[in-house]
């Protein structure tokens, strides 16, 4: 695999203005009467209140861009942090709420071009009554705007840019006119505090966006002090405009003004641009309202797109949405589909529906992102390494998160409803069809389920009744030397056909720390002239078992490390792989002792110690704990598969004790039907003597801890040496502090 990285080439200010960008526009142009008219001189309150709630969701999305600089930005911190079924709320939320938002932007696109070119009236439809000519041009520009992207369009980026120079100087000449005539007389009575939060809710839509800002963390330069900054900074600037803005509109005209305008059917912007200057600034407001609207809508189909490959690569949709047009290059599926329901939203809602529902649907989207950064503080996986942490916390997040959910009480009942209902239907979604499909597991719930001894009980069970099951049981298995490529491959596709699942074999190139991995793909076949072979046969021999095969050339400066990489990846259930120099790890465990100390392996593990497969008499020596578990669960897959002989052999100071302890464990295992075995005395002794008898060793990774191992050696090892037959080492994914790792206390 190639070692790519995207050139740092966007400095603060590139960065800063994709944010402004996406939210500089239908809002400002088309809200603010509605805004005064129902809130009064709070109306600013309320641009300001939306902005506040914004910049506590932007300072935690700072944070999660520097430290996991996906694509998919909200929608894939949700995911990976809450799980599949927060992620599939996060997901639909994100792109029925895009849809929404565009038709609202559309509506105001109708309204503008209207305005411009003095239309007026409606057309009657016969028996399906009579649609205005606002709404005709509003169905056409979203179905433009929808061709558009879906025949991918070039060179829109830089049409984006100049556009939102012009709105800030449309805006900033409006306030700077209007403040001259500015007169706090004027500014009407304020309506209170609910008509205050309503209006709010309302407004919320025009500050969507900002968190895209964190999809091109990648690309920015010194991301860790200018994504912070430019996220931050574009909520501050665009608020500071809003709240001017109103300001002007409430003060610059007499008391009633705005109200008046708006009834009449007038677009309020414009009439006070109007009053204040004359046709010029109202021209060019109507100007900067039909580019604002049709920039935002088009930036929003735009950005649906890229939720749904979010989506379709975690498998919450199905990937073929997102299959790319032969001419086009454009995800064709997800694109149309986004244009249908941003018609049908728009033949069936107004405008403040349509601007309620998008600000609701992204509140939802904003108060999870916030739980999101609390989750990965708490939980502070190994690859969680932010270059910008969130100041104040847990205040920050915990504020952001309140008041985003908050908001939503007094958005109308009718937002509401569509909210609950989508956030509902998502949940069903995840559970009769994405969970038998994607195989990515949340932070959260791994952290539970890893602390199920110590986490309450209804947590756990909440945890692990909604854990995705991906479908398929996927076991990965590590080829390298092809004298063991076939027993290692028989013993992984017997794992996968019990469990109807794939076989993911993986051949790992090792390539010289001085020379890079883009030169080591370009030259494959002089670092791994074998590869292909390898993998051919690998495939051939796991398709007798009639199992589902993928195979994989990695390329990496490691070898063993990049093993349990690949399996992390992957999405692992089971790991396999051959007993080599450096394959066993650290003395009796599967890890090396430096990934033992720095974390959890990515999935279960299997070590295979190669002297001939022959699963014909299974020898499991057992003391209890989860590795001797996962010993179990290989030996029941044996005795189905081949017809093994199970032995279990327990190893106790007294006869009567033992045999109780292995009846009862065989019973809680699915082995009472194997053969006991107690011994006492020497622990090594006995199993070499049971192992004599025996084809095949399955015995768990030790318990203690490294320090000592490191010392006095390891009893696994020792086994290993001293049997004649092959020996697995079994070690069961779970979660060990690292005293317990060091020392072997749990």
């Amino acid at each position: 695999m190639s070692d790519e990285e995207l050139a740092k080439d966007l400095g603060p200010l590139a960065a800063l203005t994709i944010g402004v960008g996406t939210m500089i526009g239908a809002g400002i142009f088309v809200l603010p009467g509605t805004a005064i008219e129902t809130a009064g001189s709070f109306a600013v309150v309320s641009f300001v209140l939306g902005g506040v709630i914004a910049m506590f969701t932007a300072l935690s999305a700072s944070e999660l861009g520097t430290a996991m600089p996906r694509s998919g930005g909200a929608y894939y911190y949700v995911n990976h942090a809450l799980g599949p079924l927060f992620g599939s709320v996060a997901g639909w939320a994100n792109w029925i709420g895009l849809a929404f938002a565009s038709a609202f932007y559309m509506f105001g696109f109708g309204r503008y071009t209207t305005a411009i070119f003095g239309i007026e009236g409606v057309v009657a439809l016969g028996p399906l009554g009579a649609i205005t000519f606002q709404k005709i041009i509003a169905l056409a520009g979203a179905a433009f705007f929808t061709t558009v992207n879906y025949i991918g369009a070039k060179e829109t980026g830089r049409l984006q840019n100049v556009i939102v120079v012009l709105l800030v100087v449309i805006l900033t000449v409006f306030t700077l006119l209007g403040s001259l005539r500015a007169d706090p007389a004027n500014l009407p009575a304020g309506e209170g505090l609910p008509a205050t939060m309503a209006t709010t809710g309302l407004i919320f839509v025009s500050y969507l966006g900002f968190v895209q800002i964190t999809s091109v963390a990648e690309e920015i330069k010194q991301p860790g002090k200018n994504l912070p900054r430019a996220v931050i900074g574009s909520v501050v600037i665009v608020t500071v405009i809003y709240a001017l803005a109103l300001v002007v509109m409430s003060a610059a005209v007499p008391e009633g003004f705005v109200a008046a305008v708006s009834a009449a059917g007038d677009i309020a912007v414009v009439e006070v641009g109007r009053f204040i200057q004359g046709g010029v600034l109202a021209g060019a407001l109507l100007v900067g309202g039909l580019l604002a609207t049709a920039s935002s809508a088009n930036a929003s189909i735009l950005a649906s797109s890229r939720i749904n490959f979010a989506m379709g690569r975690d498998a919450i949709v199905t990937p073929a949405l997102n299959e790319i047009h032969d001419r086009f290059g454009t995800p064709y599926r997800s694109i149309a589909v986004t244009g249908g329901l941003i018609l049908v939203f728009l033949v069936v809602g107004d405008l403040e529906l349509l601007a309620s529902v998008g600000s609701a649907l992204h509140l939802i989207i904003y108060g999870l992102l916030n739980v999101a950064l609390v989750v990965m503080r708490q939980a502070d996986p190994d690859d969680y390494e932010p270059s910008y942490r969130v100041p104040l916390y847990p205040v920050v997040p915990i504020l952001g998160a309140v008041t985003s959910f908050a908001l939503i009480v007094f958005i109308i009942p009718e937002a509401i409803a569509v909210g609950l209902l989508l956030a509902g239907g998502a949940v069903v979604w995840y559970l009769l069809y994405a969970r038998t499909r994607t195989t990515k597991q949340g932070v959260l719930g791994e952290y539970v389920i890893d602390r199920a001894e110590t986490m309450p009980g209804p947590a756990v069970s909440a945890a692990s009744s909604v854990q995705p099951d991906g479908g398929q049981f996927r076991v990965t298995v590590a080829v390298a030397n092809p004298e063991h490529e076939k027993d290692l491959i028989t013993l992984a596709s017997a794992v996968a056909a019990q469990r109807d699942g794939t076989v993911d074999v993986v051949h790992v190139v090792k390539i010289p720390d001085q020379t890079t991995l883009q030169t080591g793909a370009d030259n494959l076949a002089k670092f791994a002239p074998n590869s292909e072979r390898l993998l051919s046969r690998a495939r051939a021999d796991a398709e007798t078992f009639d199992v589902p095969v993928e195979t994989h050339t990695v390329l990496s400066h490691q070898s063993f490390e990049a093993v349990f990489d690949t399996a992390r990846e992957h999405g692992s259930d089971l790991l396999v792989m051959g007993w080599g120099p450096d394959s066993h790890g650290s003395p009796g465990r599967a890890e090396s002792g430096f990934d033992e100390l720095s974390g959890d392996p990515p999935c279960d593990v299997v070590v295979f110690k190669d002297r001939g497969f022959d699963p014909g008499r299974v020898l499991v020596p057992t003391a209890g704990g989860p590795d001797s578990d996962l010993s179990a669960e290989l030996a029941t897959v044996f005795r189905e598969e081949f017809d093994s002989e199970v032995v279990l052999l327990h190893v106790a100071e007294n006869r009567a004790e033992g045999e109780a302890f292995l009846e009862t464990w065989a019973a809680t295992h699915d082995l009472a039907d194997a053969e006991f075995h107690v011994a006492t005395g020497d622990v090594e002794a006995a199993i070499e003597d049971a192992a004599a008898d025996c084809s095949l060793v399955v015995i768990g990774a030790t318990e203690r801890g490294l320090l000592e191992r490191l010392v006095t050696g390891s009893l696994v090892l020792d086994v290993v040496d001293d049997v004649e037959c092959s020996v697995l080492l079994a070690e069961k994914r779970r979660h060990r502090g690292l005293l317990e790792r060091l020392f072997g206390w749990g």
